[in-house]
């Protein structure tokens, strides 16, 4: 497989863009061998609407980044594509545990990706298993890869090196979204206390494309996992006696990634409901 990897925590030099920037030179209009609508990656976002998907707990999905320039702004874009949001998805929601099957991954070749749609890269984020049970997120274009289908959720600001920078464990960053999901009440949660005094849920939880152990696994192995752990840091696997519910009051969520490449949200006011 050729692929370029990230780690989706590096998120705190990124904020969202504006949807509907004009393409430069090349306008990113492809049609994909899979899909029999051809997109223009920059413009994936026009007529994005509301999608509500359930029953997503556990859910395997993928990311595509697709770095470029932006010719309006000269500036480094790079619209994302999640497994998890599609039209399909939405309606059935049956479906949703696995929406990047590991033979399928295997087979995606991201560099013939970054060629078929005439962009600098195509970063790959995951496989991950996303653990809140519910989600509200705008969803535009989709695109279809080796049969894996993603749909247009996002766009990020990247730097100059068209990367997506150093990895920064236990570091709180800040993102810019729209987009709101909930762990409800019964589900079984890990949070990490640090200690300034706030508390983080696990939001996602990295397999990578050779899984070291299962969700149940690094649940049952609480602080264990953590080889890195900052000094003062607590671990705590609870069952949540009622709904968690993320939506950030100012549009911009604050997150961070820890050692292992897993993703968390921290709670609290402006950030969620109450604090578990």
């Amino acid at each position: 497989m050729k692929a370029t990897t990230f780690i989706f925590s590096i998120a705190l030099a990124f904020i969202v863009a504006s949807c509907g920037n004009k393409a430069g030179k090349s306008d990113n209009t492809n049609q994909s061998k899979d899909s029999t609508v051809a997109i223009n990656i920059l413009k994936a976002a026009e007529g994005a609407k509301t999608m509500r998907f359930e029953n997503m707990h556990q859910t395997r999905f993928i990311e595509f980044f697709f770095a470029m320039r932006d010719s309006a702004t000269g500036k480094m874009v790079a619209p994302c594509f999640n497994s998890m949001y599609t039209s399909a998805l939405a309606k059935d929601s049956t479906k949703m545990k696995d929406t990047s099957p590991q033979n399928l991954v295997e087979g995606l070749d991201m560099d013939s990706l970054a060629k078929e749609y005439g962009v600098l890269s195509v970063l790959l984020n995951g496989p991950k298993l996303w653990l809140p049970d519910w989600v509200e997120v705008e969803v535009g274009d989709e695109i279809v890869s080796n049969g894996i289908t993603l749909g247009w959720c996002a766009q990020l600001n990247l730097p100059e090196s068209g990367g997506l920078g150093e990895d920064s464990p236990y570091e709180p960053m800040e993102i810019a979204r729209k987009s709101k999901w909930g762990w409800n009440k019964g589900t079984k949660s890990m949070l990490l206390d640090d200690p300034s005094g706030n508390t983080w849920i696990l939001k996602g939880f990295q397999l990578g494309l050779n899984p070291k152990q299962t969700y149940d696994e690094f649940l049952a192995a609480g602080q264990n996992n953590f080889k890195n752990l900052p000094q003062g840091w607590k671990v705590r696997v609870i069952i949540l006696e009622k709904d968690v519910i993320e939506i950030p009051e100012t549009g911009v969520a604050t997150i961070m990634s820890d050692e292992m490449q897993n993703i968390w949200d921290k709670c609290g006011p402006g950030m969620t409901n109450y604090i578990p």
